[in-house]
């Protein structure tokens, strides 16, 4: 346990040393490489293999909704 809690405070250190702009140049690389055509299709793959595996017990699985196996969201209620 103190391992893990020197970890994340040598973590939250080296995060904070490199700011708002290395954050945001991690977020666009992340982005740029979870939207690609080639990622795309292997993260379908795995989807589908999982969905054999387990069904319609996962959230992600394409059975669970709306368009690309997404979940839609149901309107929330208001008070008149």
């Amino acid at each position: 346990m103190k391992t893990f809690l020197l970890g994340a405070a040598v973590g939250y250190v080296l995060g904070a040393r490199a700011g708002r702009a290395r954050y945001e140049q991690i977020v666009r690389t992340y982005r740029s490489v979870a939207d690609h055509p080639a990622v795309q299709g292997a993260a379908g793959v795995v989807r589908a293999k999982v969905g054999e595996k387990v069904g319609h017990k996962l959230p992600f699985a394409r059975s669970a909704g709306g368009p690309n196996g997404h979940r839609t969201r149901e309107p929330k209620a208001t008070q008149a």
